[in-house]
């Protein structure tokens, strides 16, 4: 007798769609092919010697401690390394209760999720915005309000005008404000001093939480830091993601999240039901790449390499690009981080054009997948780390010939 299992599955994971991000990294693996697609360092830059050398040290000096369980709060001399860290490079001031080492930042967004969000509940969102971040509130059956953005970020005035029109009972039921501050993924621009303040504000007044995501801001290729936005509001209004996936590796999956006493315990909480801890043994890898100033170091190269991507990704786009002579052609110059963000004209569709670009041996990412309303198609997010300078020359070109095949439709 064959089972059907379709009536068994929860109605929570109907919710859940394929991530076309992750779909379309299996082409990768495919050496013909030119990927924009993912948000993937170089993994030329891997610094595999200096985790070979943390290695051995761990395991010849604590295997007992690196091989077995951990507590779920994390390793607490890992947690001293990061208090640190965080107080020197961005002035943010916390002890080592008010952080949780994460199996990478996407479990922050998964965990807190599952601490805040009832089905029917509203996060404010930017349009558009981190689809691992919309996939994971999504799934515990959040609704969106969505904030477009310009070249300063997120459009706070917006923010103040729709919560101004909710009702009381609905304002309630706006749990928190998820955003990217510093060179957010997909559109890359990063939110202003002035609008940083002005969130803190409106969260105050309304009593919303802030949810900061962080995962590029130590990419920082141009221009003065911006000081993050926990440091600019009171205690508690705050919760912010980091990761090393960026500026380490992501195959580690490792990551942290700061905010109250209170909000950490609930995140250990439903994290212990979920992986009992992240691992011990990559912990303590880290921790000694922290403590011998192994990572700030290759956090310098990183900088150095992504920089001139970065540059040379803006020249290629001028060379192939505006040739085209479409004046809604646009992209945006980040200061930092990992992606660039180009709008076409309206009536093109990025979404009709990856078959045709596919065929080209080219991936991109079409824009209206970070789009909780699935608008923005005629938006592409490209990335400019992973690929090598002759492949973004080559794909920048065929991506233009795509463009312009529409162009004549």
């Amino acid at each position: 007798m064959n089972v059907s299992t379709d009536a068994k599955f929860s109605k929570r994971t109907d919710k859940i769609k394929r991530s076309p991000i992750r779909e379309l990294l299996k082409l990768i693996t495919k050496p013909e092919i030119i990927s924009f697609a993912g948000g993937i360092p170089d993994p030329t830059l891997f610094p595999a010697y200096l985790i070979e050398e943390a290695t051995k040290s761990i395991l010849r000096n604590e295997p007992e401690k690196v091989l077995q369980y951990g507590p779920t709060e994390g390793d607490l001399r890992l947690k001293s390394e990061l208090v640190s860290r965080l107080a020197k490079k961005d002035n943010i001031k916390i002890n080592e209760d008010e952080i949780l080492i994460l199996t990478a930042s996407q479990q922050g967004l998964d965990l807190i999720g599952k601490i805040l969000i009832d089905s029917g509940d509203t996060v404010i969102v930017g349009l558009p915005s981190y689809l691992g971040g919309l996939g994971a509130f999504s799934s515990y059956g959040a609704n969106f309000i969505g904030i477009p953005l310009d070249d300063d970020g997120m459009r706070v005035d917006i923010i103040e005008e729709k919560l101004k029109k909710l009702k009381k009972e609905e304002i309630k039921r706006v749990k928190f404000i998820y955003v990217i501050p510093d060179f957010q993924n997909p559109a890359g621009v990063t939110l202003s001093l002035e609008r940083r303040k002005k969130l803190v504000e409106i969260a105050e007044h309304y009593d919303i939480l802030i949810l900061e995501d962080t995962p590029y801001r130590e990419l920082r290729y141009w221009k003065k830091s911006i000081p993050p936005i926990f440091t600019l509001a009171p205690r508690g209004r705050v919760m912010a993601l980091f990761t090393f996936s960026k500026i380490f590796c992501p195959g580690m999956r490792l990551g942290y999240v700061i905010g109250s006493e209170p909000v950490i315990d609930r995140i250990v909480l439903v994290k212990q039901s979920t992986d009992l801890c992240t691992p011990p043994f990559t912990q303590g890898i880290l921790r000694e790449m922290l403590k011998g100033g192994a990572l700030d170091e290759h956090v310098k190269k990183l900088v150095s390499v992504y920089r001139d991507k970065r540059e040379f990704m803006l020249n290629v786009l001028n060379k192939y690009m505006l040739p085209l002579n479409l004046p809604d052609l646009k992209w945006t110059r980040p200061d930092g981080g990992l992606f660039l963000w180009m709008t076409l004209p309206l009536y093109m569709d990025a979404e009709r054009m990856l078959p045709r670009a596919l065929e080209k041996k080219i991936a991109y990412v079409k824009g209206c997948a970070f789009h909780y309303d699935n608008s923005g198609k005629n938006t592409i997010r490209l990335n400019f780390s992973y690929p090598t300078m002759d492949a973004i020359e080559e794909g920048i070109r065929r991506l233009s010939q795509v463009i312009a095949e529409e162009k004549r439709k």
